[in-house]
């Protein structure tokens, strides 16, 4: 089969890979679409020491394994639990000491003809769904997590800080709990998107010191980081949404000083992220910026580091 190989930070185009064997328990999907994610752009760039296929939002086809699901278009969560560990009988599979993660650690992902995951890991996309807005689930949940860890109500005031893909998902899923939300970034182009929605945007630059109840982090860079710890009130709430390829230096003296409290946030709710999208709630389509071949797979993350592009699509 064809895939998008990542070893030793190269990547390159194998047009001669084996379709993967299931193990029990595991279901053989067909890949017809596949999205770009600033993970994959921060693997290559050595976030992580990963070798394999690249890849972990998509949408399939069951192929085998999986008898409720066969023929069935799913999303799938990318953390696959060994079911015995502490995080495990406890329900946080997402945790598992021994887990792997799909296109991250130690399980061939979903840039390729075909992938395989636990069936329990698996969701039938619904048919008023389509497949461009389904790819977006694993994003989507991973912004709603956000709501998982925090309370946010209509009182609080918060601070989303980036504008690229994860910035715009987390801003309109923040949008649904009804609190005082602002939107920053450096590209009017992009915050359009969100103005257009009626969420309030500003640029980077303009943002108000010490005047928010909760920021989010979404740039993966020092310069968003710094923004967003200064935005932030006495005792207000930082949660970090983005993965970083190099050191992060942080004052701590001023977190404590104003008794920050810091929540890394990353995997999230696959049920509520498919309901908010079949109720479009949202939109993601305005964040589809090109469709590629999985031949064409090193233009298409050229593509994708390009600055200013959203979401870059493979097709199958």
């Amino acid at each position: 089969m064809k895939g998008i190989w990542l070893e030793n930070q190269h990547l390159q185009f194998r047009p001669d890979l084996s379709i993967p064997e299931p193990e029990p328990e595991e279901a053989l999907i067909r890949v017809i679409s596949a999205g770009i994610c600033n993970t994959d752009l921060e693997l290559v760039r050595g976030y992580y020491p990963y070798s394999g296929v690249l890849g972990h939002e998509f949408v399939g086809i069951v192929e085998n394994g999986a008898d409720e699901l066969d023929g069935k278009r799913v999303v799938g969560e990318i953390n696959a639990a060994c079911g015995r560990c502490r995080f495990c009988n406890t329900q946080q599979p997402t945790h598992c000491e021994n887990r792997t993660v799909l296109g991250i650690v130690n399980r061939n992902g979903a840039f390729a003809d075909y992938t395989v995951l636990p069936v329990e890991n698996l969701h039938p996309v619904p048919d008023t769904v389509s497949t461009d807005t389904a790819v977006f689930t694993e994003p989507v949940a991973a912004a709603l997590e956000i709501q998982q860890q925090v309370r946010i109500t209509p009182n609080d005031r918060v601070l989303v800080v980036g504008d690229g893909k994860l910035g715009l998902l987390v801003a309109q899923t923040l949008a649904l709990t009804g609190c005082e939300l602002v939107a920053a970034g450096r590209h009017a182009d992009k915050l359009a998107i969100l103005q257009d929605q009626g969420i309030t945007t500003t640029l980077a630059e303009t943002v108000e010191r010490r005047s928010f109840d909760l920021a989010v982090e979404c740039t993966g860079n020092p310069v968003g980081f710094d923004l967003a710890r200064r935005a932030l009130r006495a005792r207000g709430t930082l949660v970090l949404k983005s993965t970083y390829a190099g050191e992060l230096n942080i004052n701590a003296s001023a977190l404590v000083v104003d008794e920050i409290t810091v929540i890394g946030s990353r995997c999230g709710p696959f049920n509520r992220a498919l309901a908010v999208l079949a109720a479009g709630s949202i939109q993601v389509e305005p964040l589809i910026h090109g469709r590629y071949q999985l031949e064409q797979g090193i233009d298409a993350f050229n593509h994708a580091r390009t600055r200013g592009t959203l979401k870059i699509l493979f097709e199958n």
